[in-house]
């Protein structure tokens, strides 16, 4: 039987999902996985340099199909952050659940901690620049330095709270995982309040006033 030639990256991502739904466990080698599914073993090398790389890659995709996703909707431009954020993590959860089987798979090889977790590695960036992207408004400090935390901050609390959500939802026995929808929008809505920054400005400009008539009463 001839080979196949025109591979994809995505055709590798498919072969690779199905084996290891299939076989309970990763292709012994390159070799051996491009034998089963009839294609040269250097085309594997042409998108990957290993099945580790696969994994990361498969998260990205994930993600990647996600913000596609929502890009096609004529709404989520109009949106807030905090609706943004909220589109997102719906239209991922999504995708994650219509790969149930492979994602707990192969999150399970790493359960005894969620920060251990390599195949999210290539996520956390994509992830994190979305982040970024959402313009989320925090205080206006004048110091380079304290930007750089405040912002740096932000990207890691809100990765870790990826990440405790797909934890729950790797838990959740609930039909449709209806709890995981009320995890998302409680914790993304609470998050927000939290970083609610408006009161604080308010007692800032307050206090400022304060200050300067004072100065000008003295």
């Amino acid at each position: 039987m001839a080979k196949k030639k025109n591979l994809t990256k995505n055709n590798i991502i498919t072969f690779y999902m199905d084996y290891v739904l299939e076989h309970g466990q990763n292709p012994k080698s390159v070799y051996s996985f491009a034998k089963h599914n009839n294609f040269e073993e250097s085309k594997f090398y042409e998108f990957f340099g290993s099945f580790e790389n696969i994994e990361k890659h498969i998260f990205k995709v994930f993600h990647d199909n996600t913000i596609s996703a929502l890009h096609k909707s004529n709404e989520y431009s109009s949106f807030q952050s905090r609706e943004k954020l909220l589109s997102y993590y719906f239209t991922f959860f999504e995708n994650l659940t219509a790969n149930r089987s492979y994602v707990v798979y192969t999150l399970n090889k790493h359960k005894n901690s969620l920060k251990s977790f390599k195949a999210l590695t290539v996520l956390k960036s994509s992830f994190t620049q979305y982040i970024n992207d959402l313009d989320i408004e925090l205080l206006d400090v004048k110091e380079e330095k304290l930007n750089k935390i405040q912002n740096k901050g932000l990207t890691e609390s809100a990765w870790l709270q990826l990440l405790l959500t797909i934890k729950f939802w790797l838990e959740d026995t609930s039909a449709s995982f209806e709890k995981t929808d009320v995890f998302i929008e409680k914790s993304v809505n609470t998050s927000f309040d939290v970083l609610n920054i408006a009161p604080l400005k308010s007692l800032i400009d307050f206090g400022k006033f304060i200050f300067k008539e004072k100065v000008k009463m003295n």
